[in-house]
C-alpha cells in the first residue's frame, strides 16, 4: 500500500509537470511573435527615430494580401522598451483563435516618455509620434503584403486621441476606426465623412471623462455623419477590455473595407 501511494503521487506530480509544460509551450508569447523595427519621424527641423512592433499573419497558400491593425497604446505603455506597447490588445491578437481567424498583420509603435499621440490634451491635433505611425503604415504597405483596403485603427485612453487625431490627419488610410475613451477635436469632423466608426467608453471613466468621446460622437451626428457609440455602464476607465473582448469591436473592424 505505501509503494501504491508514493507511486500514485509520483504519477500525479509528472501528469501536474506535463500538462503545465504544455500549457507554457503553447501560450502565446507576443515578445517572440512580433518582430522589431525602427521608423524615422521629422516635425519641423527636428527628427526622431520610434521603435514599433510588427506581428506577421499565419499565412495559408491561397491567401492573398492580408489586413492590417494599428493600435495606439496609452499612457502607461509609453517607453523605450520596444514592448511595453503590447499590453492588451497586441497581445491578446497572438491567441491562436485571433491569428487563425483574423489573419491580419499588427502594428504597434511606442511613444517615448517624453511625447504623447497628440500635440495636446486640447486640441488633439498632429505630432511626430503620429507622424511615425503614419510613416510606418506607409512603409509596411510598401514592403508587406498588406491590402491597403483593410487598414484598421484603434487606440486606448492616450492612444483613444491618438486615433480621433491620425483619422482626422489620414482618413484615407483607414477603413475603419475604434477610439476607446479618448477624445478629440470636434472641428475635424468633417473630414471623417464615409470613415466607419465605433466609439466606446465607460460611464464611470475616473481619468478621462466620458463627455471627451460624447463630444466627438454629437459633432459627428450633428454633421450628418454615421457613428456608433457604446456607453459601457458602470464601468471605469479600462473600458478597453469590453470594448476587445466582449463587445465585438474586433470583429467589426475586421469586417470593414474601403470602397474603390
Amino acid at each position: 500500500m505505501p509503494f501504491t501511494c508514493v507511486s500514485l503521487v509520483c504519477l500525479l506530480f509528472f501528469c501536474a509537470c506535463a500538462s503545465m509544460t504544455g500549457k507554457s509551450a503553447t501560450s502565446p508569447d507576443p515578445e517572440a511573435l512580433f518582430i522589431e523595427g525602427t521608423v524615422e519621424a521629422e516635425q519641423g527641423e527636428s527628427s526622431r527615430t520610434y521603435d514599433y512592433r510588427l506581428l506577421r499573419p499565419i499565412e495559408r497558400p491561397d491567401d492573398g494580401p492580408r489586413p492590417l491593425l494599428v493600435f495606439l497604446h496609452g499612457m502607461g505603455e509609453r517607453g523605450s522598451d520596444n514592448l511595453s506597447q503590447l499590453r492588451y490588445l497586441p497581445t491578446w491578437m497572438c491567441s491562436p483563435e485571433w491569428r487563425t481567424r483574423f489573419r491580419a498583420f499588427v502594428l504597434a509603435v511606442q511613444c517615448p516618455d517624453d511625447e504623447i499621440w497628440v500635440a495636446s490634451w486640447d486640441d488633439a491635433g498632429t505630432c511626430r509620434a503620429l507622424f511615425a505611425v503614419e510613416n510606418a503604415i506607409e512603409h509596411l504597405i510598401q514592403t508587406e503584403d498588406i491590402d491597403p483596403s483593410r487598414v484598421y485603427l484603434t487606440g486606448l485612453s492616450m492612444g483613444g486621441y491618438g486615433s480621433w487625431a491620425l483619422a482626422a490627419h489620414r482618413p484615407d488610410l483607414f477603413a475603419g476606426v475604434v477610439p476607446i475613451c479618448g477624445g478629440g477635436d470636434p472641428g475635424t469632423v468633417e473630414r471623417l465623412r464615409g470613415l466607419p466608426i465605433w466609439v466606446f467608453h465607460g460611464t464611470d471613466d475616473d481619468v478621462v471623462p466620458e463627455s471627451d468621446s460624447v463630444e466627438m460622437v454629437s459633432a459627428l451626428r450633428t454633421a450628418g455623419i454615421p457613428v456608433g457609440y457604446t456607453r459601457l455602464e458602470g464601468v471605469k476607465h479600462d473600458s478597453w477590455t469590453d470594448a476587445y473582448r466582449n463587445e465585438g469591436a474586433i470583429n467589426w473592424l475586421f469586417a470593414q473595407q474601403k470602397r474603390p
